[in-house]
């Protein structure tokens, strides 16, 4: 059987800001917004001819889903801090879902 493999990702916590929940979700839906409209023009689904060469589009891209992983990371703190939610618990019951689901072997 083939192991599980992790993409880590380690993100630093925003010290400079005051999130709560509902600030934190739509800063989320915002940047995952822009992912998807950026994957659009690229794909031409917006009606406009892409200029850009593939890997400058790949780049931004890159960009813009660390965007939306540094939100989600600042949510992670939100509910770890303000609502007593343990992230580990909750990624090991996450895992457990995607194995019952066939995702993962």
């Amino acid at each position: 059987m083939r192991s599980k493999e992790y993409k880590n990702v380690t993100l630093p916590r925003l010290n400079n800001l005051k999130p709560n929940i509902e600030s934190t979700a739509l800063k989320l839906m915002e940047e995952a917004g822009e992912l998807a409209q950026l994957i659009g023009k690229y794909r031409g689904l917006n009606g406009e001819e892409c200029k850009m060469e593939e890997s400058v589009v790949m780049d931004k891209i890159a960009e813009e889903l660390l965007d939306v992983a540094q939100v989600a990371v600042s949510m992670m703190y939100v509910l770890e801090e303000n609502y007593n939610i343990s992230i580990e618990e909750k990624l090991n019951q996450h895992i457990q879902k995607l194995m019952r689901k066939g995702y993962l072997k």
